[in-house]
C-alpha cells in the first residue's frame, strides 16, 4: 500500500490529518455527552461539598487555646468467671525439655496467665479450673487459632520442684520446663 504525502505547502486536511483528528476527539466527544446534567438525580449531591451542611458547633476554648484533654478513666478489667483461675504456682512462661528459653517461637512455647493458656498458635481462655489428686489441674478451656475455635479439657502436673510441667491433652502428655 502507497501512502501518499503531500507536497509542500499543501493543507494538512488533504494529507489525511482530518481522519486522525477526528479518531482524536471521537473519544474526548462521547465523554463530554455522558457529562453531568443537573436535575438527573435529585436528591444525590455529586459534590462532597455541595451536600455539607454550615453547622457549627461552638466549642469553648482554654484560656491559651488548648483544650486540656480529661485522662481516660481507670477501667476495671472484668472479672474472670469464678473457679476459672489458673494457679499462680504454675502461670509463666515454659518451653520443652530440649527447647532454649530464649527462643520465644519454639514448637512447645507455653505461657500461662491467671486466665488463659498461651500456645505458638492457638489460645486458650480459661472457663473453669479444677484441682486433682497429686497436686494435678484440670483445665477447660475455649481455645482459638488459626482461624478455628474449639474447646477442649486439659490436665497439667506439675513437678515437686515445680521446674516441669506436664500437660496431658487427649491422653497425649507432654513435658515442659519452666522459662520463667
Amino acid at each position: 500500500m502507497k501512502q501518499e504525502r503531500a507536497p509542500i505547502g499543501t493543507p494538512w486536511r488533504k494529507a489525511g490529518f482530518l481522519p486522525m483528528r477526528a479518531m482524536i476527539l471521537l473519544p474526548l466527544m462521547a465523554l463530554a455527552a455522558c457529562g453531568d446534567r443537573k436535575g438527573d438525580q435529585s436528591g444525590v449531591a455529586t459534590n462532597i461539598v455541595d451536600a455539607a451542611t454550615n453547622e457549627v458547633r461552638e466549642v469553648p476554648q482554654g484560656t491559651n487555646g488548648i483544650q486540656a484533654a480529661e485522662p481516660a478513666p481507670d477501667l476495671p478489667r472484668p472479672p474472670a468467671p469464678a473457679g476459672a483461675i489458673i494457679p499462680a504456682s504454675i502461670q509463666g512462661r515454659w518451653a520443652g525439655l530440649d527447647e532454649s528459653c530464649a527462643d520465644r517461637a519454639t514448637e512447645l512455647e507455653l505461657t500461662i496467665t491467671p486466665t488463659s493458656l498461651v500456645f505458638l498458635e492457638s489460645e486458650g481462655k480459661a472457663t473453669g479450673v479444677s484441682h486433682g489428686p497429686d497436686g494435678r489441674i484440670r483445665i477447660d478451656a475455649a481455645f482459638t487459632g488459626e482461624g478455628q475455635s474449639w474447646n477442649r479439657r486439659l490436665e497439667l502436673r506439675p513437678s515437686a520442684g515445680g521446674r516441669e510441667l506436664t500437660v496431658i491433652d487427649d491422653g497425649r502428655a507432654v513435658t515442659r520446663k519452666r522459662c520463667s
